[in-house]
């Protein structure tokens, strides 16, 4: 049935215009974002097979490639391109959502979410360093490296330069797994180390370093393996 057969109150783009968003399901939501249907499948129908491809889930459709969306029948490039900017929009929008600047940094759970929506749902890790003043507060965040689905690299010297350059006084190193596990391995010990010693060569302090998952995070801080022991 085309969206046009069915009544006003059924119509997700006047029900969102008459009651405001909040009335609308994920997949009427989303049907809004992709406008129109197939021949044999309306809006509403093609939003809901492209959840189903996420099993159901926002946060895997988020990271979803356009690729694997234009597999669903009715998502083409410019639907797929239209649904990615979404996202993006509310990462954005999330990230600023705290005037972060404004308030010290106490714990590892206000770094974790400061930098949750931009490290939720991805298929792959990125590492991200968040600098601090000498008070601790929030100076900004600069992702410095992405990488395949079981690791990334990171190149120190540029970590170092970029915290010299914002006048930062410490630094905390962020990285997210995939996997959801977020227990460091050995690779995350060494590459503390290594990023350590560098800090404390020009009085610059790694303060902590966090791997994050979509539920969860590990400190090296909090959990007594301090970054100056590692």
């Amino acid at each position: 049935m085309k969206i046009q057969d069915l009544g006003l109150e059924d119509r997700p783009r006047e029900r969102l215009i008459g009651k405001g968003p909040w009335s609308l399901s994920n997949s009427e939501l989303l049907a809004v974002i992709l406008r129109t249907g197939t021949g044999k499948e309306n809006a509403v129908d093609v939003a809901r097979n492209l959840l189903a491809e996420a099993g159901g889930s926002l946060t895997e459709l988020s990271s979803m490639g356009m690729d694997r969306m234009m597999n669903v029948s009715g998502v083409g490039l410019l639907k797929a391109a239209t649904v990615t900017a979404a996202f993006e929009l509310g990462r954005r929008f999330a990230m600023e959502e705290f005037p972060y600047e404004k308030i010290p940094i106490t714990s590892a759970g206000v770094i974790y979410r400061i930098l949750y929506p931009r490290l939720k749902g991805l298929d792959h890790e990125q590492c991200w360093v968040v600098f601090l003043n000498r008070s601790n507060y929030f100076i900004s965040s600069e992702k410095i490296s992405e990488g395949g689905f079981g690791e990334t690299t990171f190149d120190v010297k540029m970590i170092v330069t970029r915290a010299l350059e914002r006048k930062a006084t410490s630094i905390v190193l962020v990285h997210n797994h995939p996997s959801g596990n977020p227990r460091p391995g050995p690779g995350d010990y060494e590459a503390t180390k290594l990023l350590r010693k560098a800090c404390s060569a020009i009085g610059l302090t790694l303060l902590d370093h966090i791997v994050a998952s979509d539920n969860a995070f590990f400190s090296f801080n909090e959990e007594r393996l301090t970054v100056n022991t590692v």
